[in-house]
């Protein structure tokens, strides 16, 4: 009777080890499909933010309907602050380029362009041009967008789309113009709508006179100018934009790579 009671206490026990194994392997396996979901979950809200991110910064640039704002005689919205107020750490600070004047060289299919990012006017965004090229960000990047207004020309540079960096922001805005007038050869910031600290790493040049109304942030920083080889900008927007939803605004029909940027 002793050795039949052990036998039965060991299988006993033998069991209720079994049922533990079984119960933490139940308990691991809702575990990893907890975390299957939520990972999942977390893939597509990184997707749709992304989507958003691009869709605003598209928005924010200047359009054709801004233009035709312009051109009906509308007020501007006056400016209002942005709730952030200062730059992240990974943006450079503006007193690296406050009172400096840089020249140089930005190459675009092999053309070259004579540039000058000027500090005096437009410090934080000479620093962050400054940064970004001496670190080579723009050397092979695109200019994805060009504009052929007969009064709004311009070609944005400085990604292969609109969408912008959510990691690299800043502000505030900087030497904008009051008659909201940007003249042939400026080089300005490209930013989101409504946002004086929504810009980023993107830029355009201006090829013609264009009038861009200022938004409720104002309006966009004029960080320098081309100095000499506007032939070229001029040479992309004659061939035009590929056919898409709008006649005046969209990819180069040509496509433009910035070959190399570079500053003293």
């Amino acid at each position: 009777m002793a050795a039949s009671s052990r036998s039965a206490r060991e299988a006993k026990r033998r069991i209720q080890q079994m049922e533990a194994k079984r119960e933490l392997r139940r308990e691991q396996e809702k575990r990893r499909r907890r975390d299957n979901i939520i990972a999942a979950g977390a893939g597509a809200a990184a997707v749709v933010l992304a989507v958003v991110l691009q869709l605003t910064a598209f928005a924010g640039n200047p359009t054709e309907e801004e233009f035709a704002a312009a051109e009906a005689g509308l007020t501007s919205p006056s400016a209002s602050p942005s709730a952030q107020e200062t730059n992240g750490p990974n943006i450079p600070a503006a007193d690296t380029a406050a009172g400096k004047v840089f020249t140089g060289e930005m190459t675009l299919n092999g053309s070259v362009l004579g540039v000058e990012i000027d500090g005096t006017k437009a410090p934080q965004a000479a620093a962050v041009f400054k940064a970004l090229t001496d670190e080579g960000f723009y050397n092979g990047s695109a200019c994805h967008r060009l504009t052929t207004g007969e009064a709004f020309g311009l070609l944005q540079c400085g990604g292969a789309s609109a969408a912008a960096d959510p990691d690299y922001t800043w502000g505030p805005l900087e030497n904008t113009p009051a008659d909201n007038t940007y003249p042939a050869g400026t080089i300005a910031v490209a930013r989101s709508g409504d946002n004086a600290y929504g810009n980023g790493k993107q830029f355009f040049v201006v090829y013609k006179d264009t009038v861009i109304p200022a938004d409720s942030a104002g309006g966009y920083t004029v960080v320098g100018k081309v100095t000499s080889g506007m032939e070229a900008v001029d040479a992309i927007a004659a061939a035009g934009i590929t056919p898409g939803s709008s006649a005046s605004d969209g990819a180069p029909v040509q496509p433009v790579t910035i070959d190399s940027v570079s500053l003293k």
